[in-house]
């Protein structure tokens, strides 16, 4: 995401176009979570298809289709068997589908490493949402995706807002130069916050400590997403990932910090099921 800008006035109609884009995709989501089930899938599955497309594109450029198709099928197939009851097969499925996509790469001439990052680098959050989310009807999973979205959500909105307004040292100039340390914090204290109320509102997690630890683990994980994005986008050459989102450039660009934020709340959940954090 294009968020912490510094050393410029502040951009009030991105910011904007930004919220618009956010009415339209946040209560899609929500709802979607909300239901569970097929409707989730769908979402889930959609969301993968055009994540695909969008990384065939920067990666693949000359020979974007079959790119595309190639990691859409891998992540869809992972993801209905993970839906269907085999969540160990689904993993396989998704290992498998990323060496089918790299065997897919060889003779279009495209990097065989990103076809097979590409499978690995979607299926992994999409597979951790679908555990997370549980089966329709799982209030317990429900709970715990909201918590992951308004985590992330929260961390880059504030991220954002408190970069504009206060600016100051650079993040990580080479790869994102917009980025500040001011916008980085105020993105981890936003997302402590946003976990710890979303908790007190569900009661999930129960224990207030670890819905804290859960979200400034989870907000470190969506700017940490968002560099590695933005790492990604510089290797490609690629300003954007897309232009499907105004205000936010392709999808990828909008759900980066999402998709790592997703993949450390599934292991918070799994430690709170095993017991890993009795010791608290």
């Amino acid at each position: 995401m294009t968020f912490w800008p510094s050393g410029k006035a502040f951009d009030w109609r991105n910011l904007g176009v930004r919220l618009v884009s956010a009415l339209v995709l946040a209560p899609a989501a929500i709802v979607a979570a909300y239901f569970g089930g097929w409707v989730f899938l769908l979402m889930v599955g959609v969301g993968a298809a055009l994540l695909a497309i969008e990384w065939a594109l920067m990666s693949a450029p000359r020979t974007p289709t079959r790119m595309a198709a190639m990691i859409t099928a891998a992540v869809v197939a992972a993801v209905c068997t993970l839906y269907s009851g085999h969540p160990v097969l689904a993993w396989i499925v998704a290992l498998a589908g990323a060496g089918a996509a790299a065997l897919v790469a060889l003779p279009l001439k495209s990097r065989t490493g990103d076809a097979a990052f590409g499978v690995l680098y979607l299926a992994t959050p999409a597979l951790a949402l679908m555990w997370l989310r549980g089966p329709a009807g799982d209030q317990s999973g429900l709970s715990w995706t909201i918590l992951v979205l308004a985590t992330a959500w929260a961390a880059d909105s504030a991220a954002f807002l408190v970069g504009s307004v206060v600016k100051g040292p650079k993040l990580w100039p080479r790869f994102s130069p917009n980025k500040t340390w001011s916008g980085f914090v105020g993105g981890l204290f936003a997302g402590a916050g946003a976990a710890w109320s979303v908790a007190e509102l569900t009661g999930v997690p129960s224990d207030s400590r670890i819905a804290l630890g859960a979200g400034l683990l989870c907000a470190f994980a969506t700017m940490a997403g968002d560099l590695l994005e933005s790492m990604l986008k510089r290797r490609f050459g690629v300003k954007d990932s897309g232009d499907l989102i105004p205000g936010h450039g392709g999808l990828l660009d909008r759900v980066d910090g999402l998709l790592t934020a997703i993949v450390v709340m599934a292991g918070v959940r799994l430690g709170v099921e095993t017991g890993a954090f009795a010791w608290l």
